[in-house]
């Protein structure tokens, strides 16, 4: 088994890397894929996500891996004989540190909240996206229905050398109330509009792999 890399990339905080991390993560499981996430993100959310949801349901369902960002080539060379996603979470940066992971990504993710700051943010990973020579799209998150500036976001991202994700994520509070609980939002209550968001795009990334 090769599993393909999936890293999650945005220079600017705050922009919902680690919810696209995990979320995607569940919905490729729920899918019956086997998955593996990895974390380069000194701050630890995705682990501190990861060992939330082992202490409450026991089995994660997933494998779990952290690495400083040197690292990155060796852990994805050992998860991708196991699993068939390698998911990462990176820092919010961009330097040196993150160039190793996007060198072992088949797919870069670039979420970007509905703001015109956190698309110009997209620039720098986009350069260096480029550079390597990797497939990346921006995927357009905490989006506004109907409201002109997610339009104007939506449009200017349009514009940049990547491609824009069909699916967008709504502003919605499922979203940090599931991550905080170590699920994904296919895992809470009632099935709502976040879960059927997630799937879709786990669809969408998956069509592009």
């Amino acid at each position: 088994m090769a599993g393909k890399v999936i890293a999650v990339a945005q220079q600017k905080g705050g922009s919902g890397k680690t919810t696209i991390a995990v979320n995607l993560a569940v919905a490729f499981v729920r899918a019956g894929r086997k998955v593996a996430v990895l974390d380069t993100d000194p701050q630890g959310s995705l682990g501190r996500w990861f060992m939330t949801r082992r202490e409450r349901l026991g089995d994660a369902g997933l494998e779990f891996s952290t690495s400083s960002a040197w690292g990155v080539a060796y852990e994805c060379e050992k998860l991708k004989r196991d699993v068939d996603y390698v998911i990462i979470d990176t820092p919010p940066k961009v330097d040196a540190d993150l160039r190793p992971a996007l060198r072992e990504a088949d797919l870069v993710l670039i979420p970007v909240a509905s703001s015109h700051v956190d698309l110009w943010a997209t620039e720098g990973v986009l350069d260096l996206a480029g550079r390597e020579g990797k497939r990346a799209t921006v995927v357009l998150n905490r989006a506004k229905a109907g409201t002109r500036l997610a339009e104007e976001v939506a449009l200017a991202a349009r514009d940049l050398s990547a491609e824009l994700a069909d699916t967008r994520l709504a502003y919605r509070v499922a979203y940090a109330e599931s991550l905080g609980e170590g699920l994904g939002v296919q895992e809470v209550g009632r099935r709502g509009p976040a879960a059927d968001e997630v799937e879709a795009l786990a669809a969408e990334v998956a069509a592009l792999l």
